[in-house]
């Protein structure tokens, strides 16, 4: 509440009692003088309002302005409309209430004298001129229009945003890192769903190079521009980290520069009400942070950190003051990285993960490239024939690689089809750079004939600015920067015509402050891909340079949580620059060395690079391939357990996966192969996706003895179940827990596991099996005479699915673990199970927890246990059991069967049911526990049974 307002309460209630059911705006404004004088501001909005209305005349406005300090301005007007009469004072108090972001300090001055609008005020029209409102308006104006057209790929062509954009998975983590699922829609990015730290102040969104984490935000932006964003934002400032590399490590700009420079100043503000607006209201603002893992740090991770918005500190301090809180506490902030950059928990709000397109993301983003039915089922065709090409597809930037060049390339030429053996990504790249030089120095194609496609003859004329473009990528990534002034440009041999190829962009950001243009290349990984390709063109070094990055990826750097390290952690850092903690862009350099180099382009290569040379550099990169693989797995950390000697890789490993499936090389992968000692790899959390699966199985396929292969907590979905295939009769044990499985990827289990029968483990937990899988499931269970344990919770199976697991478990002989924690097979289920538990040779552990059993199902399971003497570990936790199943459980325990651990842990049972448990617990000697957490039960009545200390209740 206002100061003054309640001792003036009692004076409006007079002047309301006075007036009779009128009020009398004229002397609100007396009694409420003072607290108006000090709170209203934007003098401007009132005036012209007033002006407008011939409340007031110019000359009179004139005589307001002339005032020396904004209260003696609010002291002229009130005096002025007093004397025009009510009309005009009531006029002045809609205008507060109609423009309520400026007028924000008076709202709640509004609602305590009960203001509503009369029809002669709502007769009036109220236009918000006030800078604050202005700004807003700006902002939206030129972000919709900076984003409602997609400028990524090529400048030839501009795209609506609308008509090409296609939602991925967002896939919500807890602190933990487990999925939550995933988000429907980004008002859900912002909400307040799974916030897992309020005290956060950044919406943490990951994913690998090319998912879409760039364009998400892109579309975040236009929706907010088009109040289509559920969001009380009124101002939205958009960053992409990599242009802070501009900035020398001298420069100093205060807070309001680096918000208004590099997004856009507000107009007719000559107090800095916009700034003071934000720095009051910091819940107002709403930023975006592009590519945080892009940004460099150096000697400033030195510098103390800013906590006050008036100090001039370097753009990246700000940045950094920003995120963690220091600068506008409050505000919504969304950063995105590439997966696998650490940033300290104490910061992070929520956390998404992108996941890439699914199968039906990937349906309508062909429909949305190709309008024509037969066009669009040709490529599906041309996909569903390439497994590891749909894998590729799953991430969006390889995707509209593959779908823009079929598309240009299949009208350009009499017949484009994709290979029909697997491609790889260089491939992939080499095929965009064929449809950019395809642009240079070519006829546009008659509509009669067509012209034949001969890839090299392309590559070959468009040499001279392919190779210009590969050396400016070299440049940058040998100094870790990778905006490009013109200068840099014209140095390379960048003609301005070349500049309309695609291969580059304009970074707008940059040009803000009036600066010379700046460019960039259109993505990271082309970025690489180009490095890679400067690499394998140049004939004046040293052969043995190609091996430069490889070098640099092998060093051992200390492991450090980024960002805001200077924030939270003092300032004993090194000097050393390290530009990036991540260096992902040098491993894809490497990779499409490994591919450039390999023998299926030798074909192209040598129409642009001398063969002699190309044959040297081929040779040292096998060489030095083959070294690192052996020096590599002698290095893994094996050791031995229950299943045999297992070896926990690290991230590096899959990158030479990935670079020795670019070489095609099976000499190598052979060696590989054999070279891993291990009998059980985990790959767990190592950031797998489907297209890596492909190089997986290139090496895995030729290993001639069995493995097993814990893939748990990746991505590799449907499509990467269908690379793993030709390696699956070779495993024994298959986890693949986490990893967005559908019912297809259990068809092609089923088909490969029962013809082998090898396996022993299978671990499909969290995916989204329904009861057609779970059907497939149990075939394997029925045909797999060696297997022994089953994880098949938090899935979608009802009481049919479980019906045929329990009917499968029921025949099996060797199986002894089931886990079906998380599904919903209700009664029905836990029927079925009953009777599989039934005189059950080899069973001895089941957890049938949080599948929706009532007392009914309970009572069935509980009559079944009593002839059962192998089961020893049963789990009915997160069930929908009350007293009437606890006589029934008591009879079980009672029977001695040889159960040692029962957990009944989040049910429904209270003092009178535990009690009957309690009582048949004494007659037994072989439970070693009965656990039952989370009952309806107080803490007096469970100290009851604080004597028998095998009845747990914590």
């Amino acid at each position: 509440m206002f100061i003054g307002l309640v001792s003036q309460s009692d004076c409006f209630a007079n002047i309301v009692e006075m007036e009779g059911t009128k009020v009398s705006y004229l002397k609100i404004l007396t009694y409420h003088r003072e607290l108006l004088v000090s709170r209203l501001r934007s003098i401007q909005c009132i005036l012209d309002n007033l002006l407008a209305c011939s409340f007031v005349c110019e000359e009179e406005v004139e005589i307001v302005l002339r005032s020396a300090t904004r209260m003696d301005q609010v002291r002229k007007i009130l005096e002025l409309v007093q004397c025009k009469g009510e009309e005009a004072c009531e006029y002045l108090i809609y205008v507060l209430y109609k423009v309520c972001d400026a007028y924000i300090d008076l709202q709640p001055w509004l609602k305590e004298i009960d203001y509503a609008p009369s029809s002669d005020a709502t007769a009036l029209s109220v236009a918000n001129t006030d800078p604050i409102s202005r700004y807003s308006e700006k902002l939206r104006h030129e972000m919709s229009r900076d984003t409602c057209f997609i400028m990524s790929y090529g400048q030839r062509e501009e795209t609506r945003l609308e008509d090409l954009y296609t939602d991925t998975q967002m896939d919500l983590l807890n602190d933990c890192n487990e999925s939550l699922g995933f988000l429907g829609n980004l008002d859900q990015l912002l909400g307040d769903h799974a916030v897992f730290n309020p005290q956060g102040e950044i919406i943490y969104v990951m994913g690998d190079a090319g998912v879409g984490k760039s364009i998400l935000l892109h579309r975040l932006q236009n929706l907010w521009s088009k109040r289509d964003l559920q969001t009380d934002a009124i101002f939205f400032f958009k960053f992409r980290c990599r242009m802070f590399s501009i900035f020398k490590d001298t420069d100093q700009i205060s807070l309001r520069d680096l918000l208004f420079k590099y997004n856009c100043f507000p107009d007719h503000d000559p107090d800095n009400e916009v700034f003071d607006y934000i720095l009051r209201f910091p819940e107002k603002v709403l930023f975006t942070f592009d590519g945080y893992d892009e940004l460099q740090m150096n000697d400033l991770m030195n510098a103390p950190e800013v906590v006050s918005p008036d100090i001039k500190a370097h753009p990246v301090q700000l940045l950094d003051s920003l995120l963690c809180g220091k600068l506008l506490r409050g505000s919504q902030k969304v950063l995105t990285a590439r997966t696998g950059t650490e940033i300290q928990s104490k910061v992070i709000r929520k956390k998404v993960v992108l996941r890439g397109f699914s199968p039906a993301h990937l349906k309508t983003y062909i429909s949305i490239h190709f309008k024509e039915q037969a066009h669009r089922d040709q490529v599906s065709v041309q996909l569903d024939a390439c497994p590891y090409l749909c894998g590729l597809c799953s991430t969006p930037l390889f995707c509209w690689i593959v779908l823009k060049s079929f598309r240009h390339l299949h009208t350009m030429h009499d017949s484009f089809d994709l290979p029909e053996t697997c491609i790889t990504l260089t491939d992939l790249f080499l095929l965009l750079c064929e449809v950019y030089l395809s642009r240079s120095g070519s006829p546009e194609p008659s509509l009669l004939k067509k012209s034949p496609r001969c890839v090299s003859e392309t590559f070959v004329s468009g040499l001279r600015p392919l190779a210009a473009f590969a050396k400016l990528a070299l440049q940058g990534m040998e100094r870790s920067s990778f905006v490009y002034s013109q200068e840099e440009l014209t140095e390379c041999g960048l003609t301005e015509e070349d500049l309309t190829l695609g291969f580059l962009r304009p970074v707008s950001e940059c040009d803000a402050s009036g600066g010379a243009a700046t460019f960039e290349l259109l993505h990271i990984i082309l970025h690489s891909f180009l490095a890679a390709f400067a690499l394998v063109l140049d004939e004046q070094a040293a052969a043995g340079s190609i091996l430069k990055f490889f070098t640099e990826c092998s060093r051992k750097r200390e492991p450090r949580c980024l960002p805001f390290d200077f924030c939270f952690c003092g300032s004993s850092k090194s000097n050393e620059k390290a530009p990036f903690e991540k260096n992902e862009h040098l491993q894809f350099t490497n990779l499409f060395l490994c591919g450039l180099l390999s023998k299926a382009h030798a074909g192209l290569m040598e129409h642009l690079v001398s063969p002699v040379l190309l044959r040297k550099k081929r040779a040292l990169l096998k060489s030095y391939l083959s070294t690192s693989v052996k020096s590599h797995l002698s290095g893994l950390p094996y050791h031995n357990s229950g299943e045999g000697r297992k070896v926990h890789v690290l991230p590096n490993f899959l990158w030479m996966l990935r670079c020795i499936f670019e070489t095609g090389s099976r000499d190598i992968a052979q060696m590989t192969a054999k070279g891993i000692e291990a009998d059980f790899i985990k790959l767990g959390y190592c950031n797998v996706f489907s297209g890596d699966c492909t190089a997986l199985n290139f090496v895995l396929q030729h290993r001639p003895r069995l493995l097993g292969l814990d893939m748990d907590n990746n991505n590799i979905g449907d499509y990467g179940v269908k690379q793993l295939q030709p390696s699956f009769c070779k495993m024994t044990i298959v986890r693949l827990c986490v990893n967005h499985l559908s019912d297809s990827s259990i068809e092609v289990l089923a088909e490969e596991l029962c013809i082998h029968k090898v396996v022993e483990v299978l671990g499909l937990y969290n995916n989204c099996i329904t009861d057609v899988g779970a059907k497939l499931v149990a075939q394997i269970i029925e045909q797999c005479p060696k297997l022994r344990v089953v994880k098949i919770g938090k899935n979608k199976i009802t009481s049919v699915g479980g019906r045929y697991l329990a009917n499968a478990i029921q025949r099996s002989a060797s199986i002894f673990d089931v886990g079906m924690w998380g599904n919903s097979i209700g009664d029905e289920g836990a029927q079925a199970f009953a009777e599989a538990l039934r005189n059950h040779p080899r069973l001895t552990n089941l957890s049938l927890s949080a599948n929706g059993i009532t007392s009914k199902g309970g009572r069935c399971l509980a009559e079944a246990l009593k002839e059962n003497t192998v089961l020893r570990i049963f789990w009915l936790v997160q069930n929908e059991l009350t007293d009437d199943a606890a006589p029934h459980l008591a009879d079980l325990v009672q029977a001695n069967t040889g159960l040692s651990h029962l957990w009944l842990i989040n049910n429904q049972l209270t003092v009178a049911g535990i009690k009957i448990l309690a009582a048949a617990l004494n007659l037994n000697t072989a439970l070693k526990e009965i656990c039952v957490k989370a009952n309806q039960l107080s803490e007096e009545e469970e100290e009851q049974f604080g004597e028998d200390k095998r009845l747990r209740f914590h």
